[in-house]
């Protein structure tokens, strides 16, 4: 990229605000007249402020002659002019994929906040280093030599910098105070323990302040970042968190494996588990407020491992109990649907699919609106995901003999009027849910299946005798979630063969016709370049109609009973997610990855 002409000369020195606003009238970035009217305002030239933040908090928009007629200036944009008026690269910092380990340790904290720098980047002969001072560079000069290594400037966000610049060496601050109060042994977990002749073995405290600052750090920065699970996972020398974010893994940071064992306990602490017992796995949950003061629930799950204990938090956002079907992801259709199957006052409703697919989400929702104070409302869940006062919610705890089965039982003689199991695991489990059915209760439950029409052949394979189905089973939901593209960058992809062929794969053997537009992921900086934002339900309502519960028999034909559903109105998952694409809110490849195709 070639410098612009009118930027001024390097040297060392810090950008002024009136050459920042010189440059932006010469390039036509800003409305002329009000930027020479803040040009002479005196005002705004005190303090410490970086030049382009002040000019953000102006809100302009770009005039109509620039090549982005009524952009909003926003410190972002602002900064993309910069790095290109000075004829540097732009970088965006995602937290996400730096090393905090290994930037802290190219320079102290001290020297980076003096020159307002930050290492983004450390390779093998290159170090990348970002600031929004592009003429303030004389500590090249003093670090090359120290480093070894070349140095590359790049432009960055100046607030991004400085708040970084802070999380960043407290992260490595609080990690080498809590390396400081022992000698780093790694515990006795480990498979492949390697004892050190003369070492103490002394543990970490896990109410050390250091640790209880990472693991604050660890929980805040998985809120800002909208992760769903949190991954703290041993490995042979040293522990690495990752985060899932609309359904994809991130690793973020990784840590000496003696505080991460601190960090573990930690956390089994406050999620009221034994911290000693290391051999089985373990469950728990926390509930803790993000930065906004929100409550956010976490459940905790410990697995021993080879090296040591693997620990997943799964973060629970509370909103989704507010949430409505529309989004959800369900159309009007499948709405409707799934509410004539909710308001039956008795009868079982199943819902279907993989792990990770929403399940819980949906049940969770479909409760919140059923339960008015004139109902009693049920769970029996292993474990309890959230904590709902409109729902009696029961925890089944099997090494007491606290199972499913037995779960139903006892909520019989609690005059429920709604009961909902986790899961349908059994037969015994399943025989008491028809019972509870049977008796005038709407029950509603999960199964692990391919599709909607798969959950009947599964009930009968558990031993269910048919007439208890045909007398019982209102309907069953399948289901999945897929990524949706993030909405302000998303492109359209054009007419390609490649694009025809895989809308065929995707609607074959259903009659669908290609529409007008696909849009394809582009990546911008409110998806974190991924060209994906959030995530969306794909759902297929099988409803039992009276020509459907003629074919349930001891020797079903699921292939008979889902062509069925299909002449009666059930949308197919892959149907469902064809329109999705149609609509514009996602991929072809998504859908093809999760929805399977149809079964024989």
């Amino acid at each position: 990229m070639t410098k612009s002409a009118d930027a001024p000369a390097a040297s060392d020195r810090r950008l002024t605000l009136a050459e920042v606003l010189d440059g932006l009238i010469v390039d036509g970035m800003v409305p002329r007249e009000e930027a020479e009217k803040f040009k002479a305002d005196r005002r705004y030239y005190k303090g410490d402020t970086h030049p382009l933040v002040v000019i953000a908090e102006q809100r302009w928009k770009s005039p109509a002659s620039s090549g982005t007629p009524n952009r909003l200036l926003d410190l972002e944009t602002l900064t993309q002019w910069l790095a290109k008026w000075c004829g540097l690269e732009y970088q965006h910092i995602d937290p996400l994929k730096i090393n905090f380990a290994a930037v802290t340790e190219v320079m102290s904290n001290s020297y980076a906040a003096r020159f307002r720098i930050l290492p983004v980047e450390v390779r093998a002969n290159e170090v990348v280093i970002a600031t929004a001072e592009p003429y303030r560079r004389s500590w090249e000069a003093e670090l090359a030599p120290i480093l070894r290594k070349d140095i590359r400037l790049v432009i960055s966000n100046p607030e991004a910098i400085a708040r970084y610049q802070v999380e960043f060496y407290n992260l490595a601050k609080f990690v080498k105070g809590a390396m400081a109060r022992g000698d780093g042994s790694v515990g006795v977990s480990n498979f492949e323990q390697l004892v050190e002749l003369g070492k103490t073995n002394k543990q970490f405290d896990a109410n050390d302040q250091h640790i209880v600052r990472i693991v604050d750090w660890l929980w805040q920065y998985a809120f800002q970042q909208r992760a769903s699970d949190i991954h703290v996972e041993p490995r042979r020398d040293l522990g690495i968190v990752r985060f899932r974010v609309d359904g994809v893994l991130h690793q973020v940071h990784q840590m000496p494996m003696a505080v991460f064992t601190a960090m573990t306990s930690r956390i089994k602490i406050l999620g009221r588990m034994d911290v000693v017992e290391k051999r089985r796995p373990q469950d728990g949950r926390i509930k803790t407020r993000t930065p906004d003061g929100q409550e956010v629930e976490l459940r905790l799950s410990t697995l021993p491992t080879a090296f040591g204990e693997k620990l997943v938090m799964r973060i629970f956002d509370p909103e989704v109990l507010v949430r409505d079907f529309s989004e959800l992801g369900f159309g009007d259709e499948d709405a409707g649907r799934w509410r004539e199957m909710t308001q039956r006052p008795n009868g079982i409703i199943l819902v279907t699919g993989p792990t990770g697919s929403g399940k819980t989400t949906t049940l969770y929702s479909t409760l919140k609106a059923l339960a008015t104070p004139e109902v009693n409302v049920c769970t029996l869940e292993d474990p309890i995901e959230m904590i709902e006062p409109a729902f009696n919610q029961v925890q089944v705890q099997s090494d007491i003999g606290m199972g499913f089965a037995e779960g139903i039982r006892a909520l019989m003689r609690q005059d429920p009027d709604i009961i909902m199991v986790g899961e349908i695991r059994d037969l015994e489990t399943a025989d008491m849910a028809i019972q509870a059915a049977l008796t005038g209760h709407l029950v509603l439950s999960t199964l692990h299946t391919n599709d909607a029409a798969a959950a009947v052949t599964r009930l009968l394979d558990l031993g269910v005798p048919a007439y208890l189905l045909q007398a019982t089973l209102i309907g069953v939901m399948a289901q999945r979630l897929v990524r949706t593209l993030c909405p302000k960058c998303k492109a359209a992809a054009g007419t390609r063969a490649e694009d025809e062929a895989q809308w065929q794969a995707l609607v074959a053997p259903y009659k669908s016709g290609r529409p007008a537009t696909l849009y394809r992921p582009v990546g911008c900086l409110d998806c974190r370049m991924t060209g994906f934002s959030g995530r969306l339900g794909l759902y297929e309502l099988l409803l039992m109609t009276p020509e459907c519960k003629k074919l349930l028999t001891g020797d079903t034909d699921v292939g008979k009973l889902r062509e069925q559903a299909l002449r009666e109105g059930m949308q197919p998952l892959r149907i469902a997610g064809a329109r999705k694409v149609a609509a514009g809110l996602t991929t072809i490849e998504e859908i093809l990855k999760v929805a399977p195709p149809q079964s024989s």
